[in-house]
């Protein structure tokens, strides 16, 4: 056998857009192997096809050698065809190992920006500095919804900061000027000031993803633990959850919270780079189904002590370092497809 071979997640892509329910599984994953074998699709040996998975259309395709993903990723366009298919369907190719805390989504308020800005062309602003982030429609209340890379997000969040805080500067230097603007727009230095309220050091602000944070709280609790001084707070919103910091004692110590917030945010940038994320929708969403997944998950965290599962309402997501997270998944598809008879 081969010495330097590398691990099997190293030569595993994900493949999504695979036709739903239009041939038996087998049948299916056969034409996936014979698609990535090809020479024309940039192929190669093909080890093993998982399909289907707990994800609707997606499948997990192993290649005996590592440089055949790097082959495949750089195709442009992957089209699965085949006699028995009775048009193509365009698939999405992914490299299975990369971060994938890569798909979140928040609901920004823009209202607040309304008198000073025309909200639209600050949008228009916004999609062209963030061109990796995809935003959904101007809602008649401000909202807007902002999907892309966590990074993106934060990086558009440190943007709309300091445009909040330029207005609420503006504002109070005209204030000083004109007793008249002393009423000016109250409601909107109350929303600014919970963006810019970190500038005085006496409450600091992290904006984490939730799994992320979740993981964090369960294998690292010590992250977020402080003397009495300090009180930590969150609030989490979807994808996004919000840590505060505060001062709690008599004498204001702004060190004490930049140290607390400067551990919350490197343990989190090493999580960011060593985790990915697997979610997991229910199919049926009726009680049996949930209740099923979750009996799979408590049999398996034995074996896999360092992935954690986070069980909501329409979905379950599944957390931990990619080798294990690839054995996890395959360990509950086939358990939710092939259950034990009960006795």
């Amino acid at each position: 056998m081969a010495t330097g071979r590398a691990a099997k997640p190293a030569r595993t892509v994900v493949v999504a857009g695979v036709p739903d329910g239009l041939l038996h599984d087998e049948v299916m994953a056969d034409i996936l192997v014979i698609h990535f074998q090809m020479s024309k699709n940039n192929g190669g040996d093909v080890e093993d096809v998982t399909y289907p998975t707990a994800n609707k259309g997606v499948a997990y395709v192993t290649f005996e050698d590592q440089e055949v993903v790097e082959s495949v990723l750089k195709k442009d366009e992957h089209r699965l065809e085949d006699r028995r298919l009775s048009r193509y369907y365009p698939l999405k190719v992914t490299r299975y190992c990369e971060n994938v805390f890569s798909s979140v989504t928040c609901v920004l308020n823009m209202s607040i920006f309304k008198d000073q800005f025309i909200v639209e062309d600050l949008i228009e602003e916004l999609k062209k500095k963030s061109t990796a982030l995809s935003f959904g429609p101007l809602q008649a209340n401000g909202h807007i919804s902002v999907q892309g890379s966590f990074p993106a997000i934060t990086l558009l969040r440190d943007f709309l900061l300091l445009k909040a805080k330029s207005l609420s500067e503006k504002d109070k230097r005209e204030e000083s000027k004109s007793h008249q603007r002393a009423k000016r727009r109250p409601q909107q230095h109350t929303e600014t000031s919970n963006f810019v309220c970190d500038a005085d050091g006496e409450k600091q602000v992290v904006v984490l993803d939730t799994g992320i944070y979740h993981y964090m709280k369960y294998f690292y609790p010590r992250t977020f633990q402080a003397n009495d001084d300090v009180v930590i707070s969150d609030i989490t919103d979807g994808d996004i959850t919000t840590v505060y910091l505060e001062n709690a004692g008599r004498r204001s110590d702004v060190g004490q919270l930049l140290r607390v917030k400067e551990r919350i945010v490197n343990q989190s940038i090493k999580l960011h780079k060593a985790l990915r994320k697997e979610r997991v929708y229910y199919k049926e969403h009726t009680r049996d189904e949930k209740r099923r997944y979750t009996q799979v998950c408590d049999s398996l965290k034995p074996h896999f002590p360092y992935v954690l599962t986070i069980l909501y309402g329409h979905c379950i997501d599944v957390i931990g370092n990619p080798p294990e997270i690839f054995e996890f998944m395959k360990e509950v598809n086939s358990k939710i497809q092939n259950p034990s008879p009960t006795r």
